[in-house]
């Protein structure tokens, strides 16, 4: 699925005297608080983190109440969609021209009928909604169903995404990995007399960097 990139990071958690005898959970305790919230500094919503190193080194702030400073390094697993990129969640709910998604357990996403190709339509199947398509009649989606879309839009400060079905390589993932293993997954050209797999082609992910200097400040 797009949308998932891993940063290092550099942070500087401000602790406070109280703690200076509990600073690993105190820093545990800052580090938790990023989680799944949409964060500006390092454009992505974070999942998971894993510090890697602790600076034994810590420097006092002057004012009334002497926090110190820790410098730490950690890698984060960011959620970060952008318009255009595919993304795979859970159907929530099924209505008259609307599906409504779960992605990652965490953002909410719509996908309405004006977004959804025209072989779809809905319809009402032992007092359920369907979409179903008219073309492949195997091809449907209901509560439960695991879905792929391309995202529109987001909203990161609700994590509200706005997706579309409108491309062929949406839908429900089930029928769709059925229809690829059908058909074949490798594309090859015939170069003289060899042949050439273009899915071994395909770019290799990046692995970004961040930083941000100030983690959480209180």
């Amino acid at each position: 699925m797009d949308g998932l990139k891993l940063s290092e990071t550099e942070f500087v958690v401000y602790v406070h005297p109280s703690q200076s005898k509990k600073v690993p959970q105190a820093l545990q305790h800052e580090m938790n608080s990023l989680l799944f919230k949409y964060n500006e500094a390092l454009d992505g919503v974070v999942l998971a983190h894993d510090v890697e190193s602790v600076s034994p080194d810590a420097k006092i702030l002057s004012g009334v109440v002497p926090y110190f400073g820790v410098r730490l390094e950690a890698t984060l697993l960011l959620f970060s969609p952008k318009k255009d990129m595919l993304l795979e969640g859970k159907v929530e709910k099924v209505s008259q021209n609307t599906i409504n998604v779960i992605v990652l357990g965490l953002c909410s996403a719509t996908i309405t009928a004006d977004d959804i190709r025209g072989e779809f339509d809905f319809k009402t199947k032992n007092g359920k909604e369907i979409c179903y398509s008219t073309r492949h009649k195997s091809h449907e989606i209901r509560a439960g169903t695991m879905l792929r879309f391309l995202v529109k839009s987001w909203d990161a400060e609700t994590l509200i995404i706005s997706g579309s079905m409108v491309p062929r390589h949406t839908g429900c993932i089930r029928w769709l990995e059925l229809k690829r293993k059908q058909h074949g997954t490798s594309i090859r050209l015939l170069s003289q007399g060899s042949d050439v797999d273009l899915d071994s082609h395909l770019p290799p992910s990046k692995k970004h960097k961040s930083k941000v200097h100030d983690a959480s400040s209180h």
